[in-house]
């Protein structure tokens, strides 16, 4: 769905960077213009829920729960982000399964909030993931691939269930290219 409103299926591809590791390529920008309408990312968000994905790395299963919406567009981390990195990650809700299937690097964290001692009975887990975004110049044509590191925050429910709660720490690359 874009900024308009209209559904637009997304061309996105796996590829190998230069050190042989996985980037999720997006190929259409969906969420254009000098400002991002939150909304229209949540409401695409909406159709990942009860859904679930497969880590390759280590085959832990994450499902994708109805608060997902909401936090990845209206967290503080997301009212922080400004340019290309608060437009990486409006588009990146199109590459949520794609961005779970090659995280790697899972790390457990302790809840450091009171307030998730309820949602997040069992902790967190942040892993690593990477995408990249296409670059145009001014006359519409494909210049570059910018790459991004990112960090997906994966809540542990009392249920045993893992759940992706938000992406975090996106990060441009300023020296790696990939081959698409």
């Amino acid at each position: 769905m874009g900024s308009n409103g209209e559904d637009k299926e997304c061309n996105i591809s796996v590829v190998r960077d230069e050190d042989w590791n996985k980037v999720v390529v997006v190929n259409d920008v969906i969420f254009k213009g000098k400002k991002i309408v939150w909304e229209d990312v949540e409401r695409y968000l909406k159709r990942y829920v009860g859904e679930f994905y497969k880590i390759a790395d280590d085959s832990e299963i994450i499902f994708i729960g109805t608060e997902l919406p909401g936090e990845y567009t209206g967290s503080v981390y997301t009212k922080r982000m400004h340019g290309a990195g608060e437009k990486a990650k409006a588009n990146a809700a199109q590459i949520i399964p794609e961005m779970i299937q090659i995280a790697q690097n899972g790390t457990y964290e302790n809840n450091r909030k009171e307030k998730h001692n309820r949602d997040a009975k069992n902790g967190w887990y942040r892993y690593d993931t990477r995408f990249a975004m296409p670059v145009y110049n001014d006359c519409g044509e494909l210049e570059r691939y910018n790459i991004f590191k990112a960090r997906l925050l994966i809540r542990h429910s009392s249920s045993g269930k893992k759940y992706l709660y938000d992406v975090v720490q996106i990060k441009k690359e300023t020296s790696t290219s990939c081959q698409v």
